[in-house]
């Protein structure tokens, strides 16, 4: 049988006799079926393949089987939490076994090929960097304020269990990612303009501070820091870091040659961020003031 390929298009010459639709399955269940004209252009007296049409299919095919990879975790017990293996479509052998069937010689059904997608973050690689601690910070706020509390658990644990590798830059906004009433974000106090007002998601700058200034402890590279427009109670006065989506960002680089664990957790009325890493790293400990333990009362409705 001969092909010749014009401009993106497969001429196929005299295919077999076969079966004009195609199912396709992913372990064993069937996610897509498709007949062989759904990628045909009608020219007279020779079939030929649409290349866009493949191509769109391919790409709509590799986003309904691909699964992430999970990253590995320490638990809330300090126990690691293996990781898992993601997958997506592997492209050139799902393409043989398109051809195959479009040509008349393959089968009518076959089983989507994956490509692996392994974890950056690793069992072993956590054991390795959760030996040194390298950095740790404080600070505290009125836990009678729910929905601020609420919100700076929600952000503590969406930058918990992060690493950061050798050189790599971490940005809070977007490792937390944009803060709404779908993820679980409530409405609470926030600054705005040097002023107090509603809005949702606040609370989080206390976590970003308090990350902030276990960083610098910890001796790392601050490459963005903006301070509020006006001084909050929950750390020493400059040592802030507001963040906000679409606007002010807290981001550090890590200029270690080994890789950096940040755990963060809110326990009660404290927020509590704390950096490890290998015990051969050679960090340089800054020292950072300790944040206020004694809050005023109007902490209840600062950021």
């Amino acid at each position: 049988m001969m092909n010749i390929w014009i401009t993106g298009l497969l001429l196929l010459a005299q295919p077999a006799e076969s079966s004009d639709s195609l199912t396709i399955t992913q372990r064993g269940q069937t996610i897509e079926n498709v007949n062989r004209e759904d990628f045909t252009l009608p020219l007279p007296g020779t079939p030929i393949i649409d290349g866009g049409k493949y191509r769109s299919f391919i790409d709509k095919l590799d986003r309904k089987i691909y699964r992430a990879p999970v990253n590995a975790v320490i638990n809330d017990y300090g126990k690691i939490v293996p990781g898992k293996v993601g997958y997506r479509l592997y492209r050139h052998a799902f393409k043989e076994q398109f051809y195959s069937y479009f040509f008349g010689n393959g089968p009518s059904k076959v089983e989507v090929p994956e490509l692996n997608i392994y974890p950056k973050v690793d069992s072993k690689l956590l054991a390795h960097i959760r030996v040194q601690q390298i950095g740790q910070y404080v600070t505290y706020f009125n836990s009678g304020n729910k929905s601020r509390s609420h919100n700076i658990s929600l952000a503590a644990k969406a930058i918990d269990n992060h690493v950061v590798f050798p050189n790599e830059t971490f940005s809070f906004n977007e490792v937390v990612g944009q803060r709404t009433k779908n993820k679980g974000y409530m409405s609470a106090p926030i600054i705005v303009r040097g002023e107090l007002s509603e809005g949702i998601g606040g609370g989080i700058c206390q976590v970003s501070s308090t990350l902030y200034n276990a960083v610098d402890r910890a001796g790392l590279k601050i490459v963005q820091r903006y301070s509020h427009s006006r001084r909050v109670p929950y750390v020493p006065r400059g040592r802030d870091a507001t963040v906000s989506w679409n606007g002010p960002d807290f981001r550090f680089q890590n200029k270690y040659n080994q890789p950096v664990l940040i755990r963060a957790k809110r326990y009660g009325g404290s927020m509590v961020v704390t950096l490890y890493s290998s015990d051969v790293i050679n960090n340089e400990i800054r020292n950072v003031p300790k944040a206020p333990s004694r809050l005023p009362k109007e902490i209840n409705t600062e950021q």
